[in-house]
């Protein structure tokens, strides 16, 4: 009897079906990477992998918020390392991410540039001009975006080296230029919209990987970039989703796809889709797409990452001293 048990349990172990290994992976994004991705993964595709990458796209600092209330997301690929620091506190995401994968988990980067009307009307080279009568500036709404506190660090940067460190002028600066903001766009895509179709604005202002695609797009009889002469490193971290892919299975797809993103071949995808990639032989092959430009780090600028969160974005920090009645 005991003998007749045992076996029709085994055989009915035997004849469950295992869990099914999944077959996608959901990479959340920011909201101007749309292309970028689309062409990412339709490279990945083409190495044979068979996994299908999902694509979620809004502004960084929106996506890790929809992580943390539940979106299942195996991959973060953001614009900004305080949004991933943001899953590490919210258990989504391990301590050692940024040593997981090369360059500090970013594969590629950028900074905030300026995107003008053709034939430069207002005569914007640099940040000081961004801040006289008449000007109007289009950028997204720091308090919602990622690509927006860059272009605040970016300013204040460019402020700080202007006026040697006094704070008074270096606010009043900065309050100018955000009273020249006519509307704040939650996200970055929705201030290129609001300058390219709505006509909002004297100069567009968000990453350079966003101004080179819009001037291809859109042309340049339309609009031009314009460098200015100092920006703000953006790099753009990767991470898994440790708190999801545990769930999934998904681990191993995860790590595959977003090692693919460090390889020549998404290096090359990146350098193409106007990011620049942190590959040196990628990077040497496309010194014509890119103009120089010195960039300042949030280390050198800011005392870091840390630092910036608490005296600049937490509340009642130095970017509401700006940022009023908006």
């Amino acid at each position: 009897m005991n003998k007749l048990f045992v076996t029709a349990a085994s055989l009915a172990l035997l004849a469950t079906p295992a869990l099914a290994q999944p077959t996608d992976i959901l990479n959340a994004s920011y909201d101007i990477a749309r292309e970028l991705f689309e062409a990412e993964n339709a490279a990945y595709a083409a190495t044979g992998a068979t996994v299908t990458v999902n694509q979620s796209h809004a502004g960084s600092s929106a996506q890790a918020r929809a992580i943390l209330e539940g979106l299942q997301a195996d991959v973060v690929t953001f614009n900004q390392v305080t949004d991933v620091e943001k899953l590490v506190e919210g258990g989504f995401v391990s301590e050692d991410w940024a040593t997981e994968f090369p360059n500090n988990a970013s594969p590629f980067y950028s900074f905030p540039s300026f995107l003008v009307r053709a034939g430069n009307p207002k005569g914007i080279e640099d940040w000081g001009d961004l801040a006289e009568d008449g000007v109007q500036v289009i950028f997204p709404n720091p308090k919602t975006s990622g690509n927006g506190r860059y272009t605040y660090l970016a300013a204040r940067a460019w402020a700080t080296e202007e006026y040697a460190g006094d704070e008074a002028q270096i606010e009043a600066f900065l309050t100018k230029l955000f009273a020249n903001v006519p509307v704040f766009e939650t996200g970055g895509r929705a201030a290129t919209t609001a300058f390219t179709e709505r006509q909002l604005g004297d100069v567009l202002i968000t990453f350079e990987a966003e101004t080179l695609a819009v001037t291809q797009l859109l042309g340049a009889d339309k609009y031009q970039p314009v460098t200015p002469s100092v920006s703000f490193l953006s790099e753009f971290p990767v991470a898994i989703v440790d708190k999801v892919v545990d769930a999934r299975g998904s681990r191993d797809l995860a790590k595959a796809y977003l090692d693919f993103l460090f390889t020549p071949e998404g290096q090359e995808v990146a350098a193409a889709n106007f990011h620049r990639p942190n590959d040196e032989t990628v990077a040497a092959a496309h010194t014509d797409t890119f103009p120089e430009i010195r960039l300042v780090t949030a280390e050198d600028a800011f005392g870091g990452w840390d630092a910036i969160a608490a005296d600049h974005f937490a509340e009642g920090g130095l970017l509401d001293t700006v940022f009023v009645n908006q």
